[in-house]
């Protein structure tokens, strides 16, 4: 079977699995206990029952919690696949909407923290593994068990009291300075189509760099929980499989060569070895779509995951589907690309 016709397998094998993703998503959220509506009736306690029930039997109905369970199903399939995942129950916004809003935000605090421990935890997996038993490892090996250990939310709170309660240094939440809530973007962007060509205008105002450095030190705390907490787990495994791929008979060879050491290392072992890295690689990227539900939660900030925290408290269930569909979608895909970049990687592997 050649690269093509598996691509085509692939993309039906994914299409089921995404039926199921659907059907199983849809089934949790039917059998969840608690009514969503009731949060919104009688907060007071003045109504009579008979009151309370007519207007909770309204809100199901405009919601449409109130029909048969296949209707429910085919609904929710069907505002899935076609991305019109409604409003929120407790807000009344577009879920669509809330979350391109929040999307960026989780983008750029988990995709950066996820680089960085990426980058981090294989040079110093790598090197342990090349410095076996030496002091080195030992200190690297005891620091990334101990921090990939560690819950992550004694994690912020410590940074939360050193960098900002005692040293003052850094924000401890929200996303952006006080200042800059609700000022606009100081930049703006445009475009002019002619008969020959496409202009793209990109405009920066004044205030663009004070609001840029705002953003960033917000997101300072968050990032360095988020990296100090992951980068232990990428430097385990780069450690376990480098440990195997060292005592090839072609590092051996390369060595006996006269290869250089940090060549053999990187470009010869960690290659060879780095088919479970990208796996592993494939699924932190993924995660950045579900965001740091602990992390944003503790330093409010206003990403995905402070979201589906604050969607799981109301009960919100027309947030709760669509973030997990795309959250299951999201590992899909990355499980796919690590598929075709494995036969990349390694030329052994066959498409079959």
């Amino acid at each position: 079977m050649g690269l093509r016709m598996y691509i085509v397998k692939r993309i039906v094998y994914t299409f089921i699995l995404i039926m199921f993703v659907i059907t199983l998503n849809f089934i949790i959220f039917l059998m969840m206990p608690g009514d969503p509506t009731q949060l919104f009736i009688n907060p007071t306690g003045r109504l009579d029952p008979e009151e309370m029930e007519r207007q909770l039997k309204a809100l199901r109905e405009m919601y449409g919690l109130g029909d048969p369970p296949h209707i429910r199903y085919i609904k929710a399939a069907r505002s899935l696949l076609t991305w019109n995942f409604g409003d929120s129950i407790v807000s009344g916004q577009s879920v669509a909407g809330e979350m391109l809003r929040r999307l960026p935000y989780s983008v750029f605090l988990l995709g950066t923290s996820v680089a960085l421990s990426i980058a981090i935890g294989i040079v110093l997996g790598a090197l342990a593994a090349y410095k076996r038993g030496s002091t080195y490892d030992t200190v690297t090996l005891g620091a990334s068990l101990f921090l990939y250990s560690v819950p992550i939310f004694w994690l912020g709170m410590i940074f939360i009291y050193i960098f900002s309660t005692v040293l003052g240094w850094l924000p401890s939440s929200h996303a952006r300075p006080e200042w800059a809530q609700g000022v606009p973007i100081p930049f703006t962007t445009g475009s002019s189509v002619t008969a020959t060509s496409l202009n793209a205008e990109f405009v920066i105002a004044p205030g663009f760099t004070e609001f840029v450095h705002g953003y960033l030190l917000h997101a300072t705390l968050p990032l360095i929980t988020l990296v100090v907490f992951q980068y232990g787990g990428y430097m385990l495994l780069t450690r376990a499989v480098m440990l195997e791929a060292l005592t090839e008979d072609y590092v051996i060879t390369a060595r006996a060569k006269g290869v250089p050491e940090r060549t053999v290392l990187f470009r010869h072992a960690l290659k060879n070895a780095s088919l479970p890295l990208i796996t592993n690689i494939a699924l932190g990227f993924a995660g950045i779509f579900s965001g740091a539900v602990i992390t944003e939660t503790i330093f409010t900030y206003p990403g995905v995951g402070r979201w589906i925290y604050e969607a799981a408290v109301t009960r919100d269930y027309n947030v709760l589907m669509p973030v997990f569909y795309v959250i299951a979608l999201a590992v899909i895909i990355a499980n796919f690309i690590a598929d075709l970049v494995y036969g990349i990687i390694d030329p052994r592997i066959k498409y079959e």
